[in-house]
């Protein structure tokens, strides 16, 4: 996926990801109630989507049904991927460090990237 999502997009790409296809009315009743949305702003949302090819739509009578053109583990991917490169040279082990150094990995993290390291071992 080239086109980046912001964070409004993604909000609507979670609850496509979720559940498809849905209406637009569908997805403003799923997007977290916190945000208050209106239907258009949903509606404006998806077109932006629409016009960078991350959903699509079919037409159901008189309403357009949207459904996601990319999975959500691709998009972690290439975003896991793209921060990685920014902020890390492109790599992971600078940025496992900077966890550590930072205090922000638990024992349970630790011990789940152990476990991790050992199977990718075999």
């Amino acid at each position: 996926m080239s086109e980046r999502i912001s964070d409004a997009e993604h909000a609507v790409m979670e609850v496509l990801w979720d559940e498809s296809p849905l209406t637009a009315q569908e997805v403003s009743e799923r997007v977290a109630p916190s945000r208050d949305w209106s239907a258009n702003t949903v509606k404006t949302l998806l077109g932006r989507l629409l016009a960078k090819n991350i959903i699509a739509h079919e037409e159901e009578g008189r309403r357009y049904l949207y459904r996601p053109l990319v999975a959500r583990a691709d998009y972690v991917a290439g975003e896991s991927r793209r921060m990685i490169d920014r902020l890390f040279g492109g790599k992971l082990t600078p940025l496992v460090a900077h966890l550590a150094e930072r205090d922000q990995l638990s024992d349970q993290d630790i011990a789940e990237i152990e476990a991790l390291l050992k199977e990718l071992k075999q």
